[in-house]
């Protein structure tokens, strides 16, 4: 017997030991950013024993593709390749933009996967980020469609920014994504922002600050990193630092009262980390050469020591033209010294250097040579580890494939924001017909539209109402969830999509389709994007107005309907400022699938309208108004109608 459990025991022993996972195949296991003691000891540890190339490879983060990828393939050996050679603490995942500019979203399954297969290929554990603003949905399909941040700021409540946040975490933790940079702490108070726009909570400093605290405590709770930017502030610009170099041009007191209140209300909710904006602030730093991202006297002087931020200080990305255009030189040399810069500036995060190899060498370089002391890189390198211990990194670096599906796209999560798409419409001016006459034409039609066979012969395009879809180009998703729930309700509705390349063209027949048309609908889609450029009055210019062309039609056509238009801005809410004389004005501050079946649902009465405006419309509304609409019902309806047939 004694020599059988012998036999058994050594034929036994080595099988389980290779059957045992190795630590770096445990599964990471998400619950509260929470910094234990253990998580401490393993920060310390594995700080003492990185070398000074390894330290600095710890504060550098690249591009990830959250995609399928061969083991063999060159996209994924060079990132494999790259993350061994410069140590890389940390990825941010994104996703392809096709020829045209939009963006190929991929499954959370495929992020999942290559995630593990890069945690797998990493010495120590990688931390993910990435720029779930509006949630997984900006990133990857089969996600809830949350709306734009000022959506939120038009619905008002900070509990549901709150739930959001808890929902992204969640989310995010599941496919293996560990840091978000969100909230959006910027102050939207210049209406010619081009790049913040709807990704700020709004124009008001102490309203932005409490829906800032909301989100940083949802995260939090839900196991996510929370990054507050675009630091000092990046509301009040009218230029987009993805192209070239944006200021801020308000004084001491004014950044005091209006750019930082919401930074600081991050700081004291206990933020994990906060970016810092590409803008050049003459107030706190007078050197025109000298970016907030590379200014000690707006980050280590105003942001750790006055305002005593203790967290992770990350760059805005470093190949943005704002601040590749101050470093000159060869590429790699001027990468290095720009990295070095931020460095000393008081970063920790090197975001997505435009050279690697030069950002990298140039922080080993400067670390040997006394540039930068061991003490302060070893500070920074345990901010990055203590950060990746707060998420559970030191346990566990893979996610359970399996337990997806059990987490994602729950269907409370996916109705959930569907209810904050719908709380978020704002109705800025009703001086017009527009909303009683589609309302009555709706109830008219009720009980007529059987359910459509996918091969039926579709209806063709009455009269009654005239919907024009102004978009950035024709080609992309946009528009296309609002014309569809329009046909649903109104199977013979006339839809026209334009974009500015064939919006000439159609000038004179949309304005004859609106003249003709009972009621008439201006579905309007200027979105913030980085880089977009548009023409206008044949100049291209870095804005979200709608292009030359485009702003021409809708006016053509807004002039030829009169008092039975609705416009409804689809994105930018600052529009009207364009179409001073519209009628009827109607904002969903978002472009996002479900603000569009919002805006629809709105202009029939299906949903009350309740919003109010986050952000002053000059010569249309002011900052917390809005004029509130019940639901419709039949009577309601068929009542408005005679009233109007009778004038």
């Amino acid at each position: 017997m004694v020599k059988r459990l012998v036999f058994l025991l050594v034929v036994c022993l080595p099988l389980l030991a290779f059957a045992a996972p190795k630590d770096k195949e445990k599964f990471n296991e998400p619950g509260p950013v929470q910094l234990t003691k253990d998580g401490d000891k393993w920060a310390q540890k594995t700080l003492k024993k990185l070398s000074v190339e390894e330290k600095v490879g710890q504060l550098i983060m690249v591009r990830a593709l959250a995609e399928f990828q061969n083991d063999q393939s060159p996209a994924y050996t060079s990132l494999r390749d790259d993350i061994k050679k410069y140590h890389l603490s940390s990825v941010i995942i994104t996703v392809r933009v096709d020829y045209a500019g939009f963006v190929v979203r991929n499954q959370p399954y495929e992020a999942a996967m290559v995630l593990n297969k890069l945690q797998r290929d990493s010495d120590l554990p990688l931390i993910v980020a990435a720029d779930f603003e509006r949630g997984l949905s900006m990133r990857l399909l089969a996600t809830p469609m949350f709306p734009h941040a000022m959506a939120f700021g038009a619905a008002g409540d900070p509990a549901n920014v709150e739930r959001f946040a808890r929902i992204v975490a969640q989310d995010s933790r599941a496919i293996g994504v560990h840091w978000n940079f969100f909230p959006d702490a910027d102050v939207n108070s210049n209406p010619a922002n081009p790049i913040i726009n709807t990704r700020s909570y709004g124009e008001d400093p102490q309203a932005v600050g409490e829906m800032v605290a909301a989100y940083i405590k949802g995260s939090r709770d839900g196991g996510m990193l929370s990054t507050a930017k675009h630091f000092p502030g990046h509301g009040d610009t009218d230029t987009d630092s993805h192209l070239t170099l944006a200021r801020v041009n308000g004084s001491l007191d004014r950044l005091h009262s209006v750019e930082l209140p919401p930074f600081q209300k991050a700081i004291d909710a206990g933020v994990d980390s906060i970016m810092v904006a590409h803008v050049t602030v003459p107030a706190l730093d007078p050197d025109p050469n000298h970016v907030a991202t590379i200014s000690p006297k707006v980050i280590t002087d105003l942001l750790l020591h006055d305002m005593h931020f203790g967290g992770i200080v990350v760059t805005d990305a470093m190949d943005m033209k704002a601040l590749t255009g101050v470093f000159k030189g060869p590429e790699s040399q001027a990468a290095g010294r720009a990295a070095v810069e931020a460095f000393k500036a008081g970063n920790d995060m090197i975001l997505l250097p435009s050279d690697l190899d030069g950002a990298y060498n140039g922080l080993v370089s400067a670390a040997k040579s006394g540039e930068i002391t061991q003490q302060e890189l070893d500070s920074r390198v345990l901010k990055v580890l203590r950060a990746k211990a707060s998420v559970g990194l030191n346990k566990g670096r893979l996610v359970d494939v399996d337990r997806i599906a059990d987490t994602l796209s729950k269907p409370d999560d996916m109705a959930f924001a569907q209810q904050v798409a719908d709380s978020a419409i704002t109705l800025a001016r009703d001086n017009g017909d527009a909303l009683q006459l589609l309302q009555a034409e709706r109830q008219s039609r009720k009980g007529t539209s059987a359910v459509r066979n996918p091969y039926d012969i579709p209806e063709e395009a009455g009269s009654s109402v005239f919907a024009l879809v102004v978009v950035d180009d024709m080609r992309g998703d946009s528009g296309r969830a609002f014309e569809r729930e329009l046909k649903q309700r109104l199977p013979d509705a006339n839809v026209m999509f334009v974009d500015s390349r064939v919006a000439a063209q159609m000038t004179e027949t949309a304005a004859a389709a609106a003249a003709k048309a009972r009621a008439v609908i201006i579905a309007a889609y200027a979105i913030p994007s980085a880089g977009k450029m548009v023409k206008v009055q044949g100049v291209m210019k870095n804005s979200v107005s709608l292009a030359g062309d485009s702003g021409t039609l809708v006016d053509r056509v807004l002039q030829s309907a009169g008092k039975k238009a609705v416009m409804v801005a689809v994105g930018n809410p600052y529009l009207a400022d364009d179409f001073p004389n519209v009628p009827t004005y109607i904002c969903t501050f978002s472009n996002a699938s479900t603000s569009e079946v919002a805006a629809v649902k709105a202009l029939f009465g299906e949903i009350p309208i309740r919003g109010k405006m986050p952000v002053t419309l000059p010569n249309i509304a002011q900052r917390g108004t809005g004029i509130e609409r019940p639901v419709t019902t039949a009577s309601t309806a068929n009542g408005r109608a005679q009233r109007l047939m009778k004038h």
